[in-house]
C-alpha cells in the first residue's frame, strides 16, 4: 500500500491544532513554538508532494480512495493537478510566517478591561484553517470537498471575532462588537453560499448517481451521462454561488473589508491569502470541471461581474482612510482579474490565474503583514494618523514599499507575470474586456503610491518620531516573502511547468481551444495566410 502523502499533509496541521490547545494556559510560549514546528513540518510535506509530483503525468496524481459513506456513494478521495499542488504549497509557506507575525497578538493584555482568549486557542485555531484548506485542494469526491469547504467557517469565524485588532479607536466595548459584527457578517454570507451548494452537490448525485470528480468528468467527456441543459445551469449556480462568496466576487464581497479590518495582520493575511482561494481553486476545478457548457453558458456574466470587482474594488481603494480596508478593497479588485482569466476560457487566462492567486498571496502577505508591524506600533489604522515613518524606520518603509510594488504588478515582481497572463489570454477572446480590465492597473498605481506617499514620506509626525525599525523576527517574517516575490518575477518557470498542464485538462474539459493570432503572417508558398 502507498503511503498516503497527501492524508498525511493534511493530518499534520490538525494534530498539531490539537496538540497545541491541549498546552497548559501558563506555557503560553511552548504553544506557540509547537504550532510553529507543526507549521514548518506541513510545509516540508508539501515540498514532498511537489517533489513527487510529475507535470507531465497522470491528471490527478498521489491519488487515494477508500469507501466512507458507500450506501450514499460518499467515498474519500483525494488526488492532486498541477493547480492544486502550486495552493497546497502557497498555504503551507504562508502558515509559519502568519505565526510568526503573530506572536504576540493573542497575548493577554493586563491593562484592557477585556483579556484575550486563551494563545494556545489562537495559534490551534490557525492550525485547524490550514488542515481543512489543504484538505480542499486535494478533496476529489465532491461531499468530501463541500464537508471542509464549509468547516473551515468555525475556526475563521472565532480567529476574527475571538482576537480581533488591537488598534482600535473606539472603547473595548465598541471593538468587542465590531469584531462580532464583522465575525458574523463573515459567517452568514458564506453559510448562505454554503447552502446553496448544499442543496446543488445534491442535486449532482441524483442525476450522476455518485460524488466522485473523476468519474463523472469522465461520464461526461465520454457522452455516457446526460445532464439536462437546465439542470446543469441550475447546478453550476448552486456551485458558482458559492464559490463568489469564498472568492470574494461583487457584489458578494461586502463581508471581506469588515472581516479583514476588524482582524489582526495575520488573520488577514489568512483570509485573502489563503481561505479565499479555495473559491477561485473550486470554479477551476468543479464549475468548468462538473458543468463545462454552463460555463460557457454563463461566462458573458461572470465577466460582467469581474469586470466590476476590478474597478470597483480598485476605486473604492483609493477613496479609503483605513489601512486595512484598503488592502481588502485591492484584494476585491486582484480576485476580480483571478476570475477574469478563469473564464476568458484561454490557457494564457487561465494559467495567469493561477500564478495570481500564487502571487496574490505573496504579495499581500508581505504587504499586510508590514502594515500590521506598523499599526502595531502606532496603535492606529488610519492612514492620516502617519507621516514621514521613512526617515525614521527605513527598513519598515522599504518593505513597505516593496510590498506595494508587488501589489500595483510592477514588473519584475511575480505579480505582473499572472497579471500579464490574465490580460493576455483576456485579449485573445474578448478584446474590449481586456481594456476595460487594464483601468485596473491604472488604479491599483494610484492607491498604492498615495498610501506609501501619506504614511511613510512627508514630514514625521509627533507619533512617529519614536518608532522602532523592524525587529529580526519581523525581517524574517518578510525577508523570505520579498525574496519569493523578486525571484517569481524573474523565474516564473518553476510555476508555470507545473500549473500548465493542469490548465490543459481544464482546457480539455470545456472543450476549447486558444484563438488563433488575428495576424496576416507569410505562408511557404509565399502567400499570406491568416
Amino acid at each position: 500500500m502507498n503511503f498516503p502523502l497527501l492524508t498525511v499533509t493534511a493530518a499534520v496541521p490538525a494534530v498539531g491544532a490539537i496538540l497545541t490547545a491541549a498546552v497548559p494556559a501558563a506555557r503560553r510560549t511552548a504553544a506557540k513554538w509547537l504550532a510553529l514546528l507543526f507549521s514548518l513540518a506541513t510545509l516540508a510535506l508539501a515540498v514532498l508532494v511537489a517533489v513527487r509530483f510529475e507535470p507531465g503525468g497522470d491528471r490527478y496524481q498521489l491519488t487515494e480512495s477508500r469507501a466512507w459513506i458507500p450506501d450514499f456513494g460518499v467515498r474519500y478521495e483525494l488526488g492532486v493537478d498541477g493547480i492544486g499542488v502550486v495552493l497546497i504549497g502557497l498555504t503551507a509557506l504562508l502558515i509559519p510566517f502568519v505565526i510568526a507575525a503573530g506572536w504576540h497578538d493573542a497575548d493577554p493584555l493586563e491593562t484592557s478591561s477585556k483579556r484575550w482568549r486563551p494563545t494556545q486557542g489562537f495559534f490551534a485555531l490557525i492550525l485547524m484553517v490550514e488542515a481543512m484548506v489543504i484538505i480542499s485542494f486535494e478533496a476529489t469526491d465532491v461531499f468530501l470537498f463541500y464537508i471542509f469547504f464549509e468547516a473551515m467557517l468555525i475556526p475563521m469565524y472565532f480567529l476574527i471575532g475571538g482576537f480581533g485588532d488591537r488598534a482600535h479607536t473606539g472603547s473595548d466595548e465598541n471593538a468587542a462588537a465590531q469584531r462580532s459584527y464583522a465575525a458574523v457578517k463573515f459567517l452568514l454570507y458564506n453559510l448562505v453560499g454554503g447552502l446553496i451548494m448544499l442543496a446543488a452537490v445534491i442535486g449532482l448525485y441524483v442525476v450522476a448517481g455518485n460524488f466522485s470528480l473523476q468519474e463523472i468528468t469522465a461520464a461526461r467527456a465520454a457522452g455516457t451521462l446526460d445532464m439536462a441543459t437546465n439542470t446543469e445551469r441550475l447546478l453550476f449556480f448552486g456551485f458558482f454561488f458559492a464559490f463568489a462568496v469564498k472568492a470574494p466576487l461583487w457584489p458578494l464581497h461586502t463581508w471581506l473589508p469588515n472581516a479583514m479590518g476588524e482582524s489582526t495582520a495575520p488573520v488577514a493575511v489568512l483570509i485573502t491569502a489563503v481561505v479565499d482561494k479555495v473559491g477561485t481553486f473550486a470554479m477551476l476545478r468543479f464549475c468548468l470541471g462538473l458543468f463545462p457548457d454552463a460555463s460557457k453558458w454563463a461566462t458573458p456574466v461572470i465577466l460582467v461581474l469581474a469586470l466590476i470587482s476590478i474597478v470597483y474594488g480598485a476605486l473604492v481603494a483609493v477613496g479609503q482612510r483605513d489601512i486595512k480596508r484598503l488592502v481588502a478593497y485591492a484584494s476585491i479588485s486582484h480576485f476580480g482579474f483571478i476570475i477574469l482569466g478563469i473564464f476568458a476560457m484561454t490557457s494564457q487566462g487561465q494559467s495567469g490565474a493561477t500564478l495570481y492567486m500564487v502571487n496574490h498571496g505573496l504579495s499581500t502577505a508581505a504587504l499586510m503583514l508590514v502594515a500590521g508591524f506598523l499599526i502595531s506600533r502606532r496603535g492606529s489604522r488610519l492612514i492620516a494618523d502617519y507621516g514621514g515613518v521613512q526617515k525614521v524606520a527605513p527598513v519598515l518603509a522599504g518593505t513597505f514599499l516593496i510590498g506595494g510594488l508587488a501589489t500595483l504588478s510592477l514588473p519584475g515582481l511575480a505579480p505582473f507575470v499572472s497579471e500579464f497572463l490574465v490580460l493576455v489570454g483576456t485579449f485573445a477572446r474578448y478584446p474590449v474586456v481586456g481594456i476595460i480590465a487594464t483601468v485596473g492597473i491604472v488604479l491599483a498605481a494610484l492607491y498604492t503610491l498615495v498610501l506609501y506617499q501619506r504614511t511613510m514620506t512627508g514630514p514625521v509626525k509627533e507619533e512617529v518620531r519614536t518608532m522602532p525599525d523592524l525587529r529580526l523576527r519581523e525581517v524574517l517574517v518578510v525577508a523570505p516573502l520579498i525574496a519569493l516575490l523578486i525571484g517569481l518575477g524573474v523565474y516564473p518557470k518553476v510555476l508555470t511547468d507545473i500549473v500548465n498542464p493542469a490548465v490543459e485538462h481544464t482546457m480539455s474539459d470545456v472543450k476549447q481551444t486558444d484563438p488563433k493570432p488575428e495576424v496576416a503572417v507569410e505562408a511557404k508558398n509565399g502567400e499570406e495566410a491568416k
